[in-house]
This record gives structure tokens, C-alpha cells and sequence, in this order.
């Protein structure tokens, strides 16, 4: 790179390498004038030779000399072009860098509005999960207390009584069952249904084998489920045989008593994997039932109450309905007199008209001195007239 004055130049220009071996020939031309004057001194028989070579080597400089102008001169063009070509591309990327900044600053406000959108709305997506894991935690700690109520016997059984007397609650009016109730043998009923007789009042006793089920679910092989399934059976059967035995009371109570399962599962299980037990109940007439099952049959058992109570009312109800009927009689004959009663006032009401318009029409005469056309009667004989005849 070369500088001269404010413009530089490369040695890749073929413009200035040209210069620079137009200068070192100029250099070498002067190297060899200084030699041939120095040889002149010798050689003096060579002079006019010499001066025509120095004449045609003056001329040779100066070519030389007017294209290193030229050049020169070019190099200035092409730096001129250069300058102009540079400010122009300056001003150019200068545009583009506006525009470029231009474009970012926009898309970066729509950014920054798409993430404060984005922002609120993953805000109010995890107020959401934050509900919804408190909803979660809330049913772990209901499923967990569920759970300790189910570990327990007594807390089961508990269970397995107030869900039976919801059921039965929304099913029957209030003073047909009664919840714990003591037989005459001492033994303390779930609920007794008071149904009349036939059947009679019937006993609904709430178990819950929950070990053999779970053990059930639980095996992992062959011996495990034949050995639950023993637990199972053993469990259904001692219960079906203790309500048997407790419950069904000939003379006091109906000569079958229920067995709830607070649990759809294990009566599903019962249906469907041991119908022997099923059998069981049957024969021994204790009826399994599920709450689905058994709102179904305390449904029916409302039935057979209303009818029962419609049949002890009968005796009532002909009476209210002859006192029904005796009320409807009077009532049509009041119905009657009031239509007579109606007529004569309208003959009434047509005869006061006939009369009204009778007396309009007159003094609407006597309003006028209207008397000639006054129809004669009895006594216009004593009618004393205005004028002699």
C-alpha cells in the first residue's frame, strides 16, 4: 500500500505496478546517462553516437514521463470513481441499516407485545394449575381420610351405615323406617323397613368385606387369587348366614332381610365372579343389594307403602268422596238458582231500558212543545187547551 497526499495506492493495481516499472526504467535510464557521460571522457571518438543514443533515450523518457502523467492521471480517475463508488455504497448501507433498524425496532415492539400477551396468558394458566392443584390436594386428603375410614372395621362399618341411611332417606318418607333399631331378640338392626303384611317389616344390614376384596385386586399370581377368592367366600357367606340368623324373625319381621354393599365394585364382583354366592343369599333369602341396587329397591318398596296406606284409607276417602259429591250437588243447584237469577235481572235490566227510552222520547216532546204528536190517552179529555175552539 503506497500513500501519496490523501489517495492511496495498492500494489495489486495494475495501474500502479505499471507506475512503479515506468520509474524504475526511468531510474535505470538516468543510471546509465551518469555512466555514458563518464565514459564520454574516454571515449571521445564515440561522442556522437552516444548523443544521438542520449537523444533517442531523452525521448524515450519522455514517453516515458507523459505516461507516468497519464497514469497519473488515470489513478486519479479511478480514485475519484472510488470515492464516489465508496460514499455511494456508504450511503446505501447506511438506508439499509435504517431500514434494518427499522424492521427490528417494529418487530421487537410486536415481540414484546406477543410475550406480555403470552405472559398474561400462561399467568392465568398457572392461576388455573394453582386451583386445580388445590383441588388436588384437597381430594388426596379426602381419598387419604377414605382410606383411614376404610382401614378400620369400625370406622367402615360406620361408613357403610351412613351411606345406607342417605339412601334410605331420600327414598322413603321419615316414618316408615328406623335406623339402628332393636329386634325382640336383642340383636340391633341397620334399618328395619316397616312394610305391612305380607311381607312385613324388613331388616337392611350394611357389610362390607373390603380385605377379601382388596386382596383380590391385589394378586399377582394364580395361588394369590384362588387364596382371595377363598377369603372372599368366607367373608360373604359368614355374613349371609349372620343376617340369616339375626334378622329374619318369624311373626315380627319379613321372611328375608338385605345385605348393602356401600360398594359398586365388590357387588360387581360378586355378579360376575361368584355367582355361587349370589345363590346363596337366595336360598338363605338374603338379597345382596348395591346403592344403585337398593335406591331401585326401596323405590319399589315406597310403592307398596302408598298403596298400603291408600288401602287403609279407603274407608276415609269413600267418605270424602260422598261429602264430594254431596258438595258438587248443592253446588249445581247454586249454580242453577244464580242462572235464574240472572235471567230475571236481565228481563229486569231490558224492561228499565224499555221504560228509559219510553221517557226519553217524551221529554225530548215536552222539551220541544211537541203536544200534537203526543199519542192520546185517558185522560186528554181533561186537558185544559191553550186556545178556544
Amino acid at each position: 500500500m503506497i500513500q501519496i497526499g490523501n489517495q492511496s495506492y495498492s500494489f495489486s493495481d495494475p495501474l500502479v505496478l505499471a507506475a512503479l516499472i515506468g520509474a524504475a526504467l526511468l531510474l535505470t535510464l538516468f543510471i546509465l546517462l551518469i555512466l555514458t557521460l563518464r565514459a564520454a571522457g574516454r571515449s571521445a571518438g564515440m561522442a556522437d553516437p552516444l548523443i544521438y543514443q542520449m537523444n533517442s533515450l531523452g525521448q524515450r523518457v519522455q514517453s516515458l514521463s507523459d505516461g507516468q502523467q497519464q497514469l497519473s492521471g488515470g489513478l486519479h480517475h479511478v480514485s475519484e470513481a472510488s470515492a464516489a463508488a465508496q460514499a455511494k455504497l456508504l450511503q446505501l448501507m447506511e438506508a439499509r441499516l435504517a431500514e434494518v433498524a427499522r424492521g427490528m425496532t417494529e418487530s421487537l415492539h410486536g415481540t414484546s407485545t406477543r410475550t406480555a400477551r403470552s405472559l398474561g396468558e400462561l399467568q392465568q394458566r398457572l392461576e388455573t394449575i394453582d386451583k386445580a392443584q388445590a383441588n388436588i390436594e384437597k381430594l388426596s386428603g379426602d381419598v387419604l381420610g377414605l382410606q383411614d375410614i376404610l382401614s378400620n372395621k369400625q370406622t367402615r362399618g360406620a361408613f357403610g351405615e351412613i351411606q345406607l341411611h342417605d339412601i334410605v332417606q331420600k327414598a322413603l318418607p321419615s316414618d316408615s323406617y328406623a335406623m339402628q333399631a332393636t329386634l325382640s331378640n336383642g340383636k340391633r338392626a341397620d334399618c328395619l323397613i316397616h312394610l305391612p303384611n305380607p311381607p312385613g317389616p324388613i331388616v337392611i344390614d350394611s357389610k362390607f368385606p373390603l380385605e377379601a376384596y382388596e386382596a383380590l385386586r391385589r394378586a399377582t399370581n394364580n395361588s394369590e387369587v384362588i387364596e382371595a377368592q377363598r377369603m372372599m367366600r368366607i367373608a360373604v357367606r359368614s355374613h349371609i348366614k349372620a343376617i340369616s340368623e339375626r334378622y329374619i324373625l318369624e311373626g315380627e319381621t319379613a321372611d328375608g332381610a338385605l345385605m348393602f354393599l356401600p360398594s359398586e365394585a365388590v357387588y360387581a364382583e360378586l355378579h360376575a365372579n361368584f355367582p355361587e354366592l349370589v345363590r346363596d343369599g337366595f336360598a338363605a333369602k338374603v338379597w345382596i343389594v348395591s346403592p344403585t341396587t337398593c335406591m331401585a329397591t326401596l323405590h319399589t318398596m315406597r310403592a307398596v307403602l302408598k298403596d298400603a296406606r291408600m288401602r287403609e284409607q279407603a274407608g276415609a276417602i269413600r267418605r270424602e268422596l260422598a261429602l264430594l259429591h254431596g258438595d258438587v250437588d248443592r253446588l249445581g243447584e247454586r249454580v242453577g238458582s244464580l242462572d235464574r237469577h240472572f235471567h230475571q235481572a236481565a228481563k229486569d235490566i231490558e224492561d228499565i231500558k224499555i221504560s228509559s227510552d219510553k221517557a226519553g222520547r217524551r221529554a225530548k216532546r215536552l222539551d220541544n212543545f211537541d203536544f200534537e204528536e203526543l199519542a192520546p190517552d185517558a185522560d186528554a179529555a181533561r186537558v185544559v187547551p191553550l186556545v178556544k175552539p
